[in-house]
């Protein structure tokens, strides 16, 4: 319920596995108003702007667009959105890059059957959520002996992150360009500029280094 309002908290999907949607609906529908459910990135942020839902549930990583890219995206034009991610990684940096690009919850796919109505519920009362498996304590030891520099991917444009990662997926030129409605020339200017700016050299380096970075997982 929404602040004392008889009506659902709405609520949008977003997996790129169709049974992880299904169990989440199966969850979640009893208590929460499900509109929709999306499978990458790009048609995530169109949902969210579209139906402005009052919590998203995403998956960290997606085809297109990845779910903590998407969520900056989001964030851009809806700040009021409670965003709960997903995920297999236990690991500090996906945990630490979902809540700095403005998640509220971090929920483990191994323990959402149990944790995400709970995530729900806490991130609708304006707190924030973290699974019990995750240690807190240790999460924030690693954080600040593993504080990372900026890294050069922190201050590409959204365009092109988008790039790499589609880039790194193995999208062809083509592809890239259909599926962000640029030109293919555009898309190539665009590659070239990203190994200037990360000193790299090739298609198969900037691969490579979006998975070194966490911007696609193998």
């Amino acid at each position: 319920m929404i602040g004392g309002n008889t009506r659902p908290a709405t609520v949008l999907l977003a997996d790129d596995h169709s049974l992880v949607i299904e169990g989440l609906r199966r969850v979640l529908e009893p208590e929460f108003d499900v509109v929709g459910a999306v499978t990458d990135g790009l048609k995530l942020v169109y949902c969210a702007k579209m139906f402005k839902p009052d919590v998203i549930v995403v998956d960290v990583s997606m085809p297109l667009l990845n779910g903590i890219e998407a969520t900056r995206q989001i964030r851009e034009f809806d700040r009021n959105a409670k965003i709960v991610f997903i995920s297999m990684h236990p690991d500090v940096v996906y945990v630490a890059r979902a809540f700095q690009a403005g998640g509220s919850a971090y929920v483990l796919k191994s323990s959402a059957g149990t944790d995400i109505l709970t995530a729900l519920r806490e991130v609708l009362q304006g707190r924030t959520y973290l699974t019990p498996f995750l240690n807190i304590k240790a999460l924030a030891a690693q954080l600040e002996q593993h504080r990372p520099v900026k890294r050069a991917a922190d201050s590409l444009t959204p365009r092109l992150r988008q790039v790499l990662q589609l880039t790194a997926e193995g999208r062809s030129t083509k592809e890239i360009a259909e599926i962000l409605r640029i030109s293919p020339r555009t898309v190539e200017f665009h590659r070239y500029r990203l190994m200037e700016l990360l000193g790299l050299h090739s298609t198969v380096e900037l691969a490579q280094y979006a998975i070194k970075h966490h911007i696609v997982s193998v």
